[in-house]
């Protein structure tokens, strides 16, 4: 499939194509700044790359051409993913890809905003997770990890000239023929929702006009989590960012753990034994099931569906004594490990399993009969937050949100990983897009979750839970207490890290949200040179003014609550 991909856009394109890259799997294309627009194009109308998931900015200070600008294409339908390279200097300017996708608005001003590259003709060039006062960029090589900065004056999301131009649509979309009152901009009235306030969640901030109750127009902020994951991993071993990982999504941290492991091993080229597999499985679907009943519950209850809440909620906290049980911990796991795991089951666990997962059946048949025909429930998420099949992946949707327009993409069966492939499950659709559909996948879901926890308890087989290579996995501790060469090696692995070679891999999955990647690039040292997190609710918040537009402030939130935005993730 590489080698024909190459060979159509060397046709298409001819010196255009710099240079091609197919390492681990990944196939990088180089091309020339200008044409750019042009080659994403092709990729994206004639081999199927239809959803732009990421934009990566990476600085090589020692380069002429300092950064590298990657724009990550995937295919929904076909085990397909193209990298597109530019290279760029200092001051120099990259076509915007917002013409072609629309999630490449929040994407480009990221690496905008954290390493200083413009983008020629992007509609709105701003900083997006540092504040408006910051000065620098936070990722390039030469910014201080260290270095704070005391900023405190709140950022206006609209100018007046902004409140002048959405009152005039506004007009016309009250009045196409010019007949009626027309609304201007002092008819408008801004409201800002959240930060601080539990209907956003904590950390999410939206500022919207208002017609009366009905919002005319939106825009999103973000960085009120944003907790450096990215500059801090290149300051700490492969090994240490493990639990890092644990507070990007933290309703499912046992999946950000098993995925990050799988992008190192990616690099490594090691494979897990199988045991270690069957249990990554496990644990992941238990993650997935406590993402989307933490999700639904909060979203029922900000509807003011209580009842509902605490069906949910009860059979969360029973899988939480599982994951206690198992790690130590409810939220933070820290579970995974580069070529394994830190520790096997406890005895008793798989009864335990079986027990709780029969709770959740009683749980979800309930709560499904309180909600089906409910009229309260129906009116609030009937065609409310609605987005359509072509918009969701326009703007880079993935997960259950891009499952409930009717796309069934879901990186379990098109990508399978830990052996998914031998599992037998469906992946559940909606129609709408909306937010009754949202809702309802996630709990076929998480059924469908639980069928896969049953097929790995049946099939778990024995052995080990660790490769066995001493470059990666820390030795057992009567080697380290009772012979040189264990305390050696792991002086080595704890203060120099695990030598992954250089190179570049993107290793991801399906996360409760969608499709969680990591995009590492290795030095050969025992660090990360760069490691780019693909969270799966960042474009998903990015749609998330224009969902709700046209809607009321009720419809907002019970939109918002059915997205599942985790701030954790959506910042890092």
């Amino acid at each position: 499939m590489s080698d024909r991909l190459v060979q159509a856009l060397r046709r298409e394109f001819g010196e255009t194509i710099l240079a091609t890259d197919d390492h681990c799997q990944d196939l990088h294309v180089r091309v020339a700044a200008d044409r750019l627009p042009a080659v994403l194009g092709y990729l994206k109308t004639r081999e199927d790359c239809t959803l732009l998931g990421d934009v990566i900015g990476i600085d090589y200070p020692e380069r002429a051409q300092r950064f590298e600008v990657v724009y990550y294409l995937r295919s929904l339908s076909l085990p397909r993913q193209v990298w597109v390279q530019v290279g760029v200097a200092e001051g120099e300017a990259v076509p915007s890809a917002t013409g072609l996708f629309r999630s490449a608005d929040w994407h480009e001003r990221e690496v905008y905003d954290l390493f200083g590259v413009p983008f020629a003709n992007h509609p709105d060039l701003r900083r997006i997770l540092c504040h408006h006062e910051f000065e620098g960029h936070a990722l390039r090589k030469d910014y201080p990890i260290e270095q704070g900065q005391e900023l405190g004056e709140p950022e206006k999301l609209y100018s007046d000239r902004d409140i002048a131009r959405a009152a005039h649509r506004a007009s016309l979309a009250r009045n196409p023929a010019g007949a009626g009152d027309e609304i201007h901009a002092t008819d408008l009235l801004t409201v800002n929702l959240g930060p601080s306030h539990p209907a956003m969640h904590g950390c999410l901030r939206a500022e919207v006009l208002l017609d009366g109750e009905t919002i005319v127009d939106a825009r999103a902020e973000i960085g009120y989590l944003h907790r450096c994951f990215e500059k801090e991993a290149e300051d700490h071993t492969w090994a240490q960012v493990m639990p890092y990982t644990d507070r990007l999504n933290y309703c499912s941290p046992l999946l950000n753990n098993v995925i990050y492991a799988l992008a190192v091993e990616k690099l490594l080229e090691i494979e897990v034994p199988p045991r270690c597999k069957a249990i990554r499985v496990i644990v992941s679907e238990l993650s997935r099931i406590i993402d989307h009943l933490v999700c639904v519950g909060t979203n029922l209850v900000d509807m003011g569906a209580l009842t509902m809440y605490w069906y949910t909620f009860n059979v969360r906290e029973a899988m939480y004594e599982i994951i206690e049980h198992l790690c130590g911990s409810r939220l933070t796991t820290n579970y995974a490990r580069i070529g394994g795991l830190s520790h096997d089951l406890y005895p008793g666990f798989e009864a335990e399993v079986r027990a709780k997962l029969a709770m959740l059946d009683e749980a979800v048949t309930e709560v499904v009969k309180l909600a089906a025909r409910n009229r309260i429930f129906l009116d609030r998420t009937l065609g409310i937050g609605a987005i359509s099949r072509d918009d969701a992946v326009s703007h880079g949707f993935t997960g259950p949100c891009l499952r409930a327009c009717g796309v069934a993409y879901d990186a379990r069966k098109l990508h399978p990983h830990l052996d998914y492939q031998e599992y037998d499950f469906d992946v559940p659709t909606g129609e709408d897009g909306d937010t009754h559909s949202r809702i309802m996948v996630r709990f076929a879901e998480m059924i469908q979750s639980k069928r896969i926890i049953e097929q790995a308890l049946r099939r778990l087989p024995a052995g080990p839970v660790n490769v066995d290579d001493p470059r990666v996995v820390l030795p057992p501790k009567e080697k380290v207490y009772g012979s040189i060469e264990g305390v050696m090696n792991q002086f080595k692995l704890i203060y120099e890290g695990i030598r992954v070679p250089a190179g570049t891999a993107y290793g991801f999955g399906e996360g409760g949200n969608g499709e969680l990647g990591f995009y590492c690039v290795a030095d050969g040292s025992g660090r990360p040179y760069r490691m780019k997190v693909r969270p799966p609710c960042f474009p998903v918040f990015g749609a998330y003014p224009r969902i709700i537009r046209g809607g009321m402030i009720s419809d907002a939130i019970a939109t918002l609550g059915s997205l599942n935005i985790i701030a954790g993730e959506l910042d890092r």
